[in-house]
């Protein structure tokens, strides 16, 4: 796949105005400008606070783990390209350092840059081998407040899903399969089976998709992926695809967020069933969404875009 221009992503100056404009923090697959989103007051400055933190905390240290956060809380605001600058000189000052790596990687797919990605989650999956399960710290806490994710699964199911955006199943395949191996939650479960299952359909491998899929059961205690756990039910014919695909949510946020994650699996779902123009009109349904960041977004956005080519 080749690699996008970013354009315009130096602040630019209103002619004759003296007014700064905002520059596109991404350009899409399919050349579409995406801008650091609005948000309301209250999770502004919240964003704004923990940045604020970070930036601190680097200044008086400029620590592994601090260039880690200031990083990671920029990119939480979706400024992708000074979350890559940040970690870009971590990894100049710690080249060893497998959790820096596997953060620019996560970011470098935020930025479509899938190459750069595998690159760097290659390189973390590397650096990280042969050393014990170490629980990564959530930035954005769950509803427990319990971090579930380990740095070894991150950085292998990053790989894998930079392998897959790009099209490469097969490598997307076997590093699923790593990843599995450090699954040992409910929700680490669902989130790798759903992607694996995807991946094992999309080479035709229909009976291994059937046979992974049957790791997921009702009653799993899920605190964090309950679209993953959905799209499962549904692989297994307990959901319906339109049950999965129009989520009933109060918050207009978290239904676009939502669409964004299941949608993906459901159009998908059509697509390896094929009806591909159903699974079309439901990819360019999510990519109407806003919210550009998610890896199911991504998705549906690389499939548009190999569709184009």
């Amino acid at each position: 796949m080749h690699r996008l221009v970013f354009a315009l992503l130096l602040v630019v100056t209103a002619c004759g105005t003296g007014e700064q404009k905002k520059s596109p923090v991404v350009i899409s697959l399919l050349g579409k400008a995406y801008y650091e989103p609005s948000r309301s007051a209250k999770v502004q400055a919240r964003l704004d606070s923990n940045l604020r933190v970070a930036k601190a905390n680097w200044e008086a240290d400029p620590s592994e783990e601090n260039y880690i956060w200031y990083g990671r809380r920029l990119g939480y605001l979706s400024r992708y390209q000074e979350a890559v600058d940040v970690l870009t000189e971590g990894i100049q000052k710690f080249p060893k350092s497998a959790k820096l790596y596997r953060h620019r990687g996560h970011r470098y797919i935020s930025m479509r840059l899938f190459d750069r990605a595998i690159d760097d989650l290659e390189q973390a999956h590397q650096l990280a081998a042969g050393f014990p399960l170490e629980i990564e710290p959530d930035g954005i806490p769950n509803a427990i407040n319990t971090p579930l994710s380990t740095l070894q699964f991150n950085i292998r199911y990053h790989l894998a899903l930079a392998y897959y955006l790009k099209g490469d199943f097969a490598k997307a395949e076997q590093a699923y399969i790593e990843c599995l191996k450090t699954c040992d939650n409910d929700d680490l479960m669902v989130a790798c089976v759903d992607w694996m299952y995807m991946t094992y359909r999309r080479q035709g491998k229909t009976e291994l998709a059937q046979s992974i899929v049957g790791n997921v059961h009702e009653g799993m205690k899920i605190i964090e992926n309950d679209s993953y756990y959905k799209r499962c039910l549904m692989y297994q014919g307990k959901l319906s695809p339109d049950s999965v695909l129009h989520v009933a949510d109060a918050d207009p946020e978290q239904r676009d967020l939502s669409l964004a994650t299941q949608g993906y699996g459901v159009g998908n779902w059509y697509l390896y069933n094929g009806d591909s123009a159903k699974a079309k009109a439901i990819f360019e349904e999510v990519v109407a969404g806003k919210h550009f960041g998610a890896f199911g977004f991504i998705a549906a956005e690389a499939e548009l875009y190999r569709w184009r080519e």
